[in-house]
């Protein structure tokens, strides 16, 4: 499946770089860099990404060596210090240290495995272990990330949750044989997983050798029974991670589950992945056509009329910059309100919390507060979160509206004075804002109108992150006739300490959402002008040195034309190709998503 996966993005990947050749012999360089840099070559580098999750001790480290052929990870490490791990494909086992700073410091792989347990650095330094290895399911080009074991799936990092898994092409979530769907498994997918990730969760029964038959079957039928409560239809592969290991791969059902892993990544995530770059082809082509009309008119006029509207469309060009700053201080000044606004309900959030926290504390037993309030401090700040995430979401994507809606104005009104400095109909040169290319972060996520989900989990992801070790604080003490009057005395600090941090947090995700808002709007407010005139640009250098007669010239641009045509029909072949009709129904009803519809 995977081979013929990678067949068809060959192809695309061809059809694509057609057109990037159709852009430079039009002498449209900006356009061609973008094809070569956005299109071809990250369909070149794109990875599939697997997430394995699971709790501590359910022979997670076992089933990841297993998916990998040998003892790659050590096993048993301790769930509170292990990193997340990145593994891929490389020609021998290297291993890199990534820190939260952006270092990379790369160490012998013999060190992986001391590493695993903290290997002399704190664990708030480190982003990930990147771990290269020959094994043949990284071949495939997958990206297998590994996230640390705890004793409680709600105790998992958020940056897990709340980053990893939604980018995830396929989340395999583990199961103990010995427990099957534990109450906080089935809490956490409830609360965490299945929001974002229902249609990639693959779950696995990890130690299926320490039962016997007839226990297998009641196992089986008892995980189906309980997941479908959860997910219609689970996908669910029993697994004995050891027997793999052993060198009897047939009887541990690891063949069956990467079988099913590499027909779901070929045919569900592979196809969308191609649809999405074919997409932005089909628009790529729109803007070369418009490339290939003014070379063809351009032809047309004497050098001196050609000089005369080159200099009208730049001088044009520059008194579009005010327009466009214009935008740009509309954004910066919404920003500005939206983020004063999560700065006061971040207020207000906390002085009814603290307002709170002494009926909450006087509330409870001395025995249970211990383990009652650092989850109420969390789940308050949980909700709080995600309340507030939906509030900016809802903001930010109104804002991104109304600019778009905005941009779109100022290119018909771009087009129209192009086409009338170049003396032609206006149809022709009219323009479609390409708003698939604004894809960053969560201003991305919105655009392309996967919904706010997403950035709701980002910003409560961040809050979370740096709100845990603070949390801690109220635990650290033993449990004694003072621990109520510490924890009044120290739950509010808490409190406003992690909002301290909060803050910064949130301001900083909008400024980020803000900063790639702004570029798109000045390269958007550019586009039009800057491919026509380096199309007419690249006609007067040709003209001047004397490259082509003129019937030579006027017989090339034809023959652009006729090549571009058939370049666009091939990429919408292939797009058409890549989905039945059935695919396309069950997408409609909301079982998928294509995100290349934006286009």
């Amino acid at each position: 499946m995977l081979e013929g996966f990678r067949e068809r993005k060959l192809d695309v990947t061809v059809a694509l770089q057609e057109l990037s050749d159709i852009a430079q012999s039009l002498g449209a360089k900006s356009l061609k860099d973008r094809l070569e840099r956005e299109l071809v070559k990250k369909l070149e580098e794109d990875r599939f990404h697997l997430v394995v999750v699971g709790e501590f001790n359910h022979g997670k480290s076992s089933f990841v060596n297993a998916l990998l052929g040998e003892n790659v990870l050590p096993v048993g490490v301790t769930p509170t210090t292990a990193a997340i791990h990145h593994l891929k494909f490389s020609e021998k086992p290297e291993a890199t240290v990534v820190m939260q700073s952006g270092n990379r410091e790369s160490i012998p792989f013999e060190e992986t495995r001391r590493f695993a347990v903290g290997g002399g650095k704190s664990a708030d330094e480190i982003d990930y272990l990147e771990v290269g290895y020959p094994a043949p399911l990284l071949k495939e080009r997958i990206l297998l990330v590994d996230t640390p074991g705890v004793n409680d799936l709600s105790l998992q990092r958020a940056d897990i949750t709340y980053s990893y898994i939604p980018r995830a092409d396929a989340v395999l979530f583990l199961l103990d044989a010995g427990q099957i769907l534990k109450e906080s498994e089935r809490q956490f997918l409830n609360d965490k997983l299945l929001k974002a990730s229902r249609d990639k969760i693959v779950f696995v029964i990890t130690k299926w050798d320490i039962l016997n038959e007839e226990e297998k079957r009641e196992a089986l039928a008892y995980a189906r029974t309980q997941l479908a409560n959860l997910v219609k239809d689970p996908v669910v592969f029993p697994i004995s991670a050891e027997t793999a290991l052993a060198g009897r791969a047939d009887e541990s059902g690891m063949p069956e589950l990467l079988a099913h892993l590499t027909t779901f990544l070929a045919e569900e995530r592979g196809r969308i992945l191609l649809d999405n770059a074919l997409g932005e082809g089909i628009n790529a082509t729109n803007l070369l056509a418009k490339g290939v009309d003014a070379r063809r008119r351009s032809l047309a006029m004497k050098t001196e009329e050609l000089e005369r509207r080159i200099k009208v469309l730049e001088d044009d060009l520059k008194g579009q910059a005010g327009t466009i700053e214009q935008r740009r201080m509309r954004i910066r000044e919404e920003i500005s309100g939206i983020k004063v606004g999560a700065q006061k309900d971040l207020e207000r959030f906390v002085d009814e919390t603290v307002r709170q926290l002494p009926n909450v504390i006087d509330s409870a037993k001395k025995d249970d507060l211990r383990k009652f309030l650092p989850a109420f401090l969390e789940d308050t700040f949980r909700q709080w979160a995600e309340a507030e995430g939906k509030e900016i979401a809802h903001k930010l994507e109104e804002l991104t509206e109304k600019t778009i809606a905005l941009i779109k104005e100022d290119a018909h009104e771009a087009s129209r004075r192009v086409a009338s400095t170049l003396g032609t109909d206006v149809k022709k040169l009219d323009i479609q804002i390409d708003t698939f290319r604004y894809d960053a972060s969560v201003a991305g996520v919105l655009m392309l109108g996967i919904g706010t989900m997403l950035a709701v989990n980002v910003i409560a992801g961040g809050a979370l992150i740096v709100a845990a070790p603070l949390l801690a604080l109220v635990v650290r003490d033993r449990v004694d006739a003072e621990y109520k009057k510490r924890a009044n005395e120290q739950a509010p600090e808490v409190v406003k300490a992690a909002a301290a941090q909060i803050g910064p947090k949130l301001d900083e995700m909008i400024e980020e959402f803000a900063k790639k808002l702004d570029a798109w709007v000045v390269t958007a407010g550019e586009e039009l002008y800057r491919e026509i005139l380096e199309v007419l640009n690249a006609t007067r250098d040709a003209r001047a040195s004397g490259e082509k007669d003129e019937a030579a010239a006027k017989a090339e641009v034809e023959a652009q034309d006729s090549r571009l045509g058939k370049a666009r029909s091939r990429i919408e072949q292939l797009r058409g190709s890549l989905w039945t009709p059935k695919d396309k129904l069950r997408i409609a009803d909301g079982s998928a998503a294509i995100a290349g519809d934006a286009a």
